[in-house]
């Protein structure tokens, strides 16, 4: 079993920096899949991106090339989105989610969710 917990979200201005966070409980974390996803109001919750156990592959939305990071430190069971140039429309919540298949886009493959962090950026 494996429990998600974000934290890191808040209000920002456009073009600003936000890191999120999202500490795991649990042996096996360092042996999972970590992906972020967001969902926006009326929208589906939509992939952003994920990061492989070893941290050596990671796959981005396209939205979010260039500006957003994934990391992740399994000496502390945690995984990092560092968001830069936030814009108006990164405005969603944000899970945390963990499988034990490879870095996927679709949410269905994803066996473990955070309860999700509110990001806002305002124009």
């Amino acid at each position: 079993q494996v429990q998600l917990v974000e934290s890191g979200g808040g209000l920002v201005q456009a073009g600003g920096s936000l890191r999120l966070s999202c500490a795991a409980s649990g042996r096996t974390f360092s042996r999972r899949v970590m992906a972020w996803f967001r969902q926006a109001p009326g929208k589906e919750r939509e992939f952003v991106t994920g990061i492989t156990w070893s941290g050596d592959n990671t796959r981005y939305a396209d939205s979010v090339k260039g500006r957003f990071t994934i990391s992740r430190d399994n000496s502390r069971n945690t995984v990092y989105l560092q968001m830069n140039s936030l814009k108006p429309e990164d405005t969603a919540v944000y899970y945390c989610a963990a499988t034990n298949f490879g870095v996927q886009t679709t949410r269905e493959t994803y066996s473990y969710w955070g309860q999700g962090t509110q990001v806002t950026v305002s124009s």
